[in-house]
């Protein structure tokens, strides 16, 4: 495939002249046929054709990272995937899966739970401090506390061991598709602004001036709740409901202790706002003067 890329990429060629004009050789009309049929089993738009049509490296292959500590399982998964035409990277240093995960930038993440030193509950909520890639577990445990557990802590399913190739394939297609295919959401990043202050919400990073400040995913949540409310009274139900989407009891001394990390954080940016407790109700954002 790269053979391909790096041919079209030296030629610019304008894809309807690529299309309509430019076969006239047989070698070119091979290559073209090579590319498409790449295109149809096994990569991905990630840019579109835009006005200046040109026909360059818009295709790449899905990247898998497994993150399994039984050698066993993780050969037979690469080899299945890589058989059906993914990119796999597995991971063998079990102390360093969130370096890898940033190093690699997978497509989507197969995370077991029982790892060495920490578990992959640990290692998703790490991830989603950087990424909404989608997060497959797959575990021998089969308690419906330790799904419950995998999904609120970032992932988005679960699969159980022994499991059907098949059914990891169908699931990986559908993440994928749901994530960047057909089901993809269509619309621009989503940015909310106040008093200055910019939150770049699938970042999970908030701009003041020149500064850029990484928040995890539950506290750019609240944030976006917040931002979005302004000056009016948020109350305490509400942003546990907006933060955890779950009917889960979660305690209030959570919020408690999220509340109390933001503001440390809008401190050490000086932002132009605070977030104020309201007796009774909840908290709001107050300028300062």
């Amino acid at each position: 495939m790269t053979v391909v890329h790096s041919y079209f990429n030296s030629e610019k060629l304008n894809y309807h002249d690529l299309v309509c004009k430019n076969l006239k050789r047989s070698h070119e009309k091979k290559l073209f046929m090579i590319f498409l049929t790449l295109e149809a089993l096994h990569c991905r738009f990630y840019n579109e054709i835009g006005s200046g049509d040109l026909f360059i490296g818009v295709f790449k292959m899905t990247k898998i990272m497994i993150v399994e500590d039984s050698e066993d399982i993780r050969k037979l998964l690469r080899d299945h995937l890589e058989k059906y035409g993914y990119e796999t990277v597995a991971a063998t240093d079990f102390t360093s899966i969130l370096e890898i995960f940033l190093q690699e930038k997978p497509d989507l993440a197969l995370l077991d739970i029982n790892l060495p030193a920490y578990d992959g509950y640990y290692w998703c909520r790490q991830i989603r401090q950087h990424s909404t890639c989608p997060i497959i577990f797959i575990s021998a445990r089969s308690g419906e506390m330790d799904q419950v557990m995998a999904i609120e802590n970032g992932g988005d399913d679960y699969i159980e061991k022994p499991f059907s190739y098949e059914v990891v394939l169908a699931k990986i297609k559908g993440q994928i598709r749901r994530a960047f295919g057909e089901y993809a959401v269509k619309q621009g990043e989503k940015v909310i602004e106040f008093e200055g202050v910019q939150l770049f919400v699938e970042r999970f990073e908030l701009h003041c001036r020149n500064e850029k400040l990484e928040l995890s995913k539950k506290e750019s949540k609240l944030l976006e709740v917040l931002l979005e409310r302004g000056e009016k009274v948020t109350s305490r139900d509400r942003l546990m409901e907006k933060t955890w989407e779950t009917d889960t009891f979660v305690d209030e001394n959570t919020l408690n202790v999220y509340i109390t990390r933001i503001r440390k954080k809008l401190r050490s940016m000086d932002v132009p706002f605070s977030i104020e407790s309201v007796r009774g109700e909840g908290y709001q954002l107050r300028t300062k003067s």
